[in-house]
């Protein structure tokens, strides 16, 4: 909690120096039309998750079961641990830093220098340097990705839709599903089944990068913030 403080105050120390904003720009004001964004994003992030989640496992012969051992308390850690993570990455990669972008550049520009160092930093954060097919596809995935909740914030001017996103497919993958660094979590997957064979399998993954991103621009395209204030 500390680290989001410091990157509070040095955010608003590169909008005052560069700008002459400050914190107000990011849109971090709870307002009614905001949590509704960030409700919608999270819901539609999670329910495609689950959606291709469930479709893999289906379509392999596996199951889920829920872990025993997965107390309340290891749930909130947990979710308290994924939240922070996703706030972490907001604030660097859709905070301060966007805004001036945009403010110097213009809104594609900032989305794209956003999304591209969104998916280099992913190289390190997963632990795919060196290995060129890795390296690929993670770039294309949290590089769209990252575009997708640069956009968010661009046209909504606010932080809480890229935030109900980003945290509504990471709570369902890491908390949920055990798919991501916290190992097993609320539900287990067993391996007993089948591999996918290339069609399924390409399906999916097209499923998985570009489904949601294109739900989302469509959602945004004629967006016009000053008709949700």
């Amino acid at each position: 909690m500390i680290g989001i403080l410091i990157q509070l105050a040095v955010s608003w120390i590169l909008l005052w120096l560069m700008d002459k904003k400050d914190l107000t720009v990011l849109g971090l004001k709870p307002t009614t039309d905001r949590l509704r964004k960030f409700s919608f994003g999270f819901i539609i992030s999670a329910a495609w998750f689950t959606v291709y989640c469930q479709t893999t496992t289906f379509l392999t012969n596996n199951h889920w079961t829920i872990n025993q051992d997965f107390s309340l308390k290891e749930f909130l850690s947990s979710t308290w641990w994924t939240f922070k993570s996703v706030i972490y990455e907001e604030l660097i990669f859709r905070g301060a830093i966007l805004f001036l972008l945009i403010q110097k550049t213009n809104i594609k520009a900032g989305c794209i220098i956003s999304s591209v160092a969104f998916g280099v930093y992913h190289w390190f954060s997963f632990g795919v340097l060196g290995n060129p097919v890795q390296m690929t596809y993670i770039f294309l995935w949290t590089g769209i990705w990252g575009l997708m909740f640069a956009f968010a914030f661009a046209k909504t001017r606010s932080l809480y839709l890229p935030t109900g996103l980003h945290l509504g497919w990471n709570l369902l993958n890491i908390v949920v599903f055990s798919q991501g660094p916290l190992g097993n979590q609320f539900l287990i997957h067993s391996n007993n089944g089948q591999g996918l064979t290339v069609f399924p399998s390409v399906g999916l993954q097209i499923f998985q990068l570009l489904g949601l991103p294109i739900m989302v621009y469509l959602y945004l395209k004629n967006y016009r913030q000053s008709d949700h204030k």
